[in-house]
């Protein structure tokens, strides 16, 4: 945060001095330049263009893209048509813009007496891709970008086909870490299996800018993977690198390559995008009895629509497949050798399924209390949890202390290590935090914990842990397409009952 703030110190001091200088040789008042609002209407007038462009200045974000597209207009003042000189401009205004104010080899050129500059082809076109990846990536960025949903955990919520908006200013949208990057891609170039699509020696730590709101309980959250922070270049985040080495020991995860691949590194905002539901926010108490999930003491109500599994018992007969596709039972269809089912199912779906004439029960698949599922967090023999009974466990809040020990620290070893970037040493039973031997720690981020609407199908926090603030990404908001990825476009691929629908 402090990194951030004197970053911005200097920009702005620094923009401001040039605009200073810029100002005076255009024949305005060199003050003028510092006097906020007042300064940008000054600096229309300049470039010669229109004062309605200032309602765009007045909106987040879009203002952004708006300066940039000013300051190439500065530059034309100044006879600096080339692109690169216009890049300079845009990339390093802090120091170009000064240059350009200060420098006695440079003079404003009023733009009524600019030159006609006939653009060739080639120009127009890459002033045109130019102007338009700079556009989408800010938009992208900062304000919206779409997402396609790859897999199950949030049925019905959400459909494996679903394209949906994300929010990102309604948490408030982050700086990339790595602002350096390929445009319009995550994390891999395109043909490549692991070239990463950025580079790391420029890597800026976390800020977020205010959103229009906080994160409650229930949203629907798009956040970076907190357990991809290293990984398999052959799993990639199908088995993250912990689920790997706790599998199958750390020695063969790193020395049988032609299984695991290479193991790399990703930022943060590199790594892959997961949406899930917040169920618990920073200072929540979540516990899982019978699969219910409880927030503070009290049963959840969900908004979403929530799937378990459940075994259903018939008369021997078998389920005809039109009436599953009929009730939306669109996965783990497990006959059993008994003429038994074992079905992923809806509450819709199970109300509607129990009418059914060869169907005499239906019974809920629920891990009982006790039975120890080591995949399931904080992977610890002393707390035997599975995905059905799981907790108590309080989401850590920024500010709050908390005793840590030998005990306990299976909760924390991420948070203290990885997310918040300390040093962590257990020394027979001692913890030491960068070298200092503690007996308690205070949390630096707010953190969530997040699940999957589909409860028996979804790698969530009960898998993980904790999510942290700055894995956040945004809100999904709005499906504006919906495609069945196992139907063909004559055959109902579209589901057009599921268009344009708000996210709940």
């Amino acid at each position: 945060m402090n990194l951030y703030l004197l970053f911005t110190l200097l920009f702005f001091v620094l923009s401001l001095a040039g605009l200073w200088g810029i100002f005076e040789k255009s024949g305005y008042k060199g003050w003028m330049s510092i006097v906020p609002f007042y300064n940008l209407y000054i600096w229309l007038r300049i470039i010669k263009k229109p004062i309605w462009w200032y309602i765009f200045l007045l909106i987040p974000f879009i203002n952004v893209f708006v300066i940039l597209l000013m300051t190439v207009e500065i530059c034309k003042c100044f006879k600096k048509y080339d692109l690169g000189a216009q890049a300079l401009g845009v990339l390093f205004p802090f120091v170009y813009l000064p240059y350009l104010g200060f420098s006695k080899k440079e003079s404003y050129l009023d733009p009524a007496k600019r030159p006609v500059i006939k653009k060739t082809f080639v120009r127009e076109w890459v002033d045109a891709i130019i102007f338009a990846v700079i556009a989408a990536s800010i938009i992208r960025i900062f304000l919206i970008e779409a997402y396609t949903i790859p897999t199950s955990s949030m049925e019905k919520t959400l459909l494996v086909g679903d394209y949906l908006f994300v929010s990102k200013v309604n948490f408030g949208p982050r700086v990339p870490n790595t602002p350096l990057s390929f445009p319009f891609v995550h994390h891999t170039l395109p043909l490549t299996e692991a070239t990463k699509s950025y580079v790391e020696w420029l890597e800026l730590p976390y800020y977020r800018f205010p959103g229009f709101q906080k994160i409650k309980n229930m949203d629907v959250v798009v956040f970076n993977f907190p357990d991809g922070d290293t990984l398999s270049t052959k799993f990639q985040s199908t088995a993250s690198y912990n689920q790997l080495v706790r599998q199958f020991g750390r020695d063969a995860v790193w020395n049988n390559k032609s299984y695991f691949g290479d193991i790399i590194t990703r930022p943060v905002d590199k790594r892959e995008n997961f949406i899930k539901r917040c169920i618990g926010i920073a200072g929540d108490v979540i516990q899982i009895v019978n699969r219910k999930v409880l927030i503070n003491g009290k049963e959840e109500k969900n908004p979403g629509k929530r799937q378990f599994k459940y075994r259903v018992h018939t008369d021997g007969t078998t389920i005809n497949a039109r009436n599953f596709e009929k009730l939306g039972i669109t996965e783990n269809i497990d006959l059993e050798n008994d003429g038994n089912y074992k079905l992923t199912l809806s509450e819709d779906a199970l109300a509607s399924l129990k009418e059914y004439s060869n169907v005499k029960s239906i019974e809920p698949l629920i891990l009982p209390s006790g039975a120890w599922d080591p995949d399931i967090f904080p992977f610890d023999s002393a707390y035997r949890w599975n995905v059905d009974n799981f907790g108590p466990i309080t989401v850590p809040k920024k500010g709050v202390t908390v005793t840590i020990n030998k005990d306990n620290i299976c909760f924390y070893r991420r948070i203290i290590s990885v997310f918040e970037g300390n040093k962590l040493e257990e020394k027979e039973g001692r913890i030491f935090v960068n070298g200092k031997e503690c007996s308690s720690y205070t949390f630096k981020m707010n953190y969530f914990w997040m699940m999957g609407d589909n409860r028996h199908n979804s790698m969530d926090s009960r898998y993980w842990g904790f999510v942290p603030e700055d894995h956040v990404v945004g809100k999904a908001v709005f499906i504006w397409l919906s495609l069945d990825p196992n139907k063909t476009l004559f055959d109902g691929k579209i589901r057009w009952n599921k268009l344009l629908r708000i996210v709940k």
